[in-house]
């Protein structure tokens, strides 16, 4: 059995500890959530969504995470509903190890006039696939189209709140059954609007503002579709038998037949662990500003003029400067990445200036207030000849090292882009006390909350302030619930773990 306690020596130390498995710490929280996951079910649209319901609540009930599969895959094919939901412990970006999965849930309304732009994009996607600087054999065997809607959010309970999602994070549901996208088109808008914009120059700053979320909308749309939806991973299963061709399937850095590859039991965040989640983001980011140079993912979005030429080049541009602001996130005291994107889009920044040829440059300036600057210029003629080679070679890579689980090639590559250092131009390291010196106030997002007016239900909206923020998590958790209770007796019986 897993609960109980467990004897283990570890290896480095040869020290024998003894360690205890335990659960329920939170049990007084979920069962609020099962509470009401269970009345949700009379509210349900179909039996699809009363069935995902069901499971959820038996799952947090439980802690089977079987059960919260099953629950997902009934998610998976409600196909279409109007308002959309998901809710369990999701995303494992923020565990040091990059495995277990942090408590969120959303509620959202789907904006019909984007989807439509995105359900085209479904339907666009295995002619733009193959576009995609991988061998055919490295791609899934069939496409398994996903829903892909852009939702308005209601409301996002979690540490933060993306632009886009692609869920379930199950490897195999994901692999043999389908999953879905969704971009939040409000959070996009609300969320990455900036009034003011560092590091560029005057003529590059209009053009981004203008285009800024424009051209995030095509990021996002290929990033969570064509991104987090592409790839195969080799697998020998238990019978012996392997999911791709042995004698016809050769890897194409070495050129040679495949020999190791995830063996049954394996996924890919067992495999690739602490790098795993930031080197997803980073494939799927590629993916993005690869894909976006080609004439027909763009249509879909409706730019076919000279448009099309300022979408590519905002979209570039601000995955370059994406990595420059990046260096808040890294900790020099610990060579360690706080924020999976983040370290993601340093490391195509980095392989943008390996790239050379003036793609892009990075120069140390003065500012208009006496203060040192930087200078972030990206030369749109050498996108394509330059850019796109030199992005395509990484993230065939990146695609290739992830099929195979070779995950000693892959951290090494990962690793050696993820380096910030001042052992050469531009000298990231240094770089960075100006980029924190310039960093912005981060933004905060006032929720909406619903009321009941008598049998209709209303929307409450909240001042875009402090106040407004404040009194909307005031009146979503009224003192009726004894919420401050149940935290206050759950931060007393974790404290003496957590203090001298």
């Amino acid at each position: 059995a897993v609960l109980g306690s467990h004897d283990f020596t570890p290896k480095e130390t040869g020290t024998p500890c003894v360690f205890k498995v335990t659960r329920g710490d939170y049990s007084d929280l979920m069962a609020l959530v099962v509470e009401n996951l269970t009345k949700a079910e009379k509210y349900a649209a179909n039996e699809m969504e009363k069935k995902m319901l069901n499971e959820y609540a038996k799952s947090f009930t439980t802690g089977s995470i079987p059960q919260h599969k099953e629950g997902s895959r009934y998610w998976i094919k409600n196909k279409g509903p109007i308002v959309e939901t998901y809710i369990g412990f999701i995303e494992s970006y923020r565990d040091p190890f990059g495995l277990r999965g942090e408590f969120e849930g959303f509620v959202a309304v789907v904006n019909k006039e984007m989807s439509a732009k995105f359900a085209e994009l479904v339907n666009q996607a295995e002619r733009l696939l193959p576009l995609l600087p991988w061998p055919a054999a490295f791609e899934k065997d069939k496409f398994l189209r996903p829903d892909f809607t852009s939702l308005d959010v209601l409301t996002f309970a979690g540490s933060g709140i993306p632009a886009g999602i692609n869920i379930p994070n199950y490897d195999d549901i994901r692999q043999d059954e389908g999953f879905k996208n969704v971009s939040l088109g409000n959070v996009l808008i609300a969320g990455y609007k900036e009034d003011k914009i560092s590091f560029l120059d005057p003529k590059d700053a209009e053009l981004f503002i203008k285009l800024k979320i424009q051209s995030f909308e095509v990021q996002v749309g290929l990033h969570e579709l064509l991104g987090h939806g592409s790839g195969k991973l080799f697998i020998k299963n238990a019978d012996g038998s392997y999911n791709f061709d042995q004698e016809s399937v050769v890897n194409p850095e070495t050129k040679e037949k495949i020999t190791d590859c995830y063996n049954e039991n394996e996924t890919w965040d067992s495999k690739f662990s602490v790098i795993s989640s930031s080197y997803e983001e980073c494939r799927a980011e590629c993916v993005g500003i690869y894909l976006c140079l080609s004439t027909d993912a763009l249509r879909i979005f409706g730019y076919t003029d000279d448009s099309a030429d300022d979408i590519i080049y905002v979209n570039w541009l601000s995955m370059a400067r994406s990595g420059l602001l990046a260096l808040e996130f890294y900790s020099p005291e610990t060579g360690a990445w706080r924020q999976a994107h983040m370290q993601a889009r340093f490391c195509i920044l980095r392989v943008m200036l390996e790239a050379g040829q003036g793609l892009v440059t990075i120069t140390k300036t003065t500012g208009d207030d006496g203060k040192e600057d930087i200078l972030l210029k990206l030369d749109r003629s050498k996108i394509i000849g330059v850019g796109k080679p030199a992005i395509g070679n990484f993230l065939r890579k990146l695609q290739v090292y992830k099929s195979l689980g070779d995950v000693d090639s892959g951290k090494k590559m990962y690793d050696y882009y993820s380096d910030v250092h001042d052992r050469e131009e531009p000298h990231f390291l240094s770089l960075r006390s100006t980029v924190l010196d310039r960093k912005q106030p981060r933004r905060m997002f006032a929720q909406h909350n619903t009321v009941l007016e008598g049998d209709k239900v209303g929307l409450k909206n909240y001042e875009a302030t402090a106040s407004g923020l404040i009194q909307s998590w005031m009146e979503r958790f009224p003192a009726g619930a004894d919420l401050d209770q149940k935290l206050t007796n759950l931060w007393q019986k974790e404290k003496p773990f957590f203090t001298d």
